[in-house]
């Protein structure tokens, strides 16, 4: 099934950081080889691969978000949010995971995002280049797989 929704946003900044470091880290081994030098520069390759990129889907009542390649990745069934707005969210918080005072951020570059209301009342921020779009298509989304809110329905007991 096609998605409802799917981007990827580059985060140029940590990208190009990453591999300044990397021409930095070779050049300085090209003068004076040293085995710091190479688990230096895999640190950085490593980090360009896996936090350079942030895709979001939405598909098959599911929101999947992954860095890079895939390997750090977080799923949520559209029947756990209960809301979803555009935020902005604070310069210092930064870029990368981070555990903030009103929950979790997954962000790869800027300041805006997407927050999303979970059933248990924690909150997920998803940095985004664009926001709007995505909490649309949220909000267009989740009624359609909402749970129902009431009663549970009453057991039937059956007799053969």
């Amino acid at each position: 099934m096609s998605p409802h929704y799917e981007h990827t946003q580059i985060g140029w900044v940590t990208l190009l950081s990453c591999l300044g470091g990397l021409a930095a880290v070779a050049g300085a081994y090209a003068f004076a080889p040293h085995v710091i030098a190479i688990g230096v520069a895999a640190l950085l390759a490593a980090c360009a691969v896996l936090f350079s990129t942030l895709t979001v889907v939405i598909r098959d009542g599911a929101l999947r978000v992954h860095f890079g390649p895939g390997l750090i990745r977080r799923t949520i069934p559209l029947a756990r949010v209960r809301s979803a707005r555009s935020v902005v969210t604070p310069w210092y918080y930064g870029w990368g995971i981070r555990l903030t005072p009103w929950g979790w951020l997954w962000n790869v570059s800027g300041l805006r995002a997407v927050e999303l209301l979970l059933d248990n009342g924690q909150t997920f921020r998803i940095g985004t280049d664009d926001p709007e779009k995505l909490a649309a298509v949220l909000s267009r989304e989740l009624p359609r797989h909402a749970l129902p809110v009431g009663p549970a329905p009453r057991a039937r007991i059956v007799i053969a």
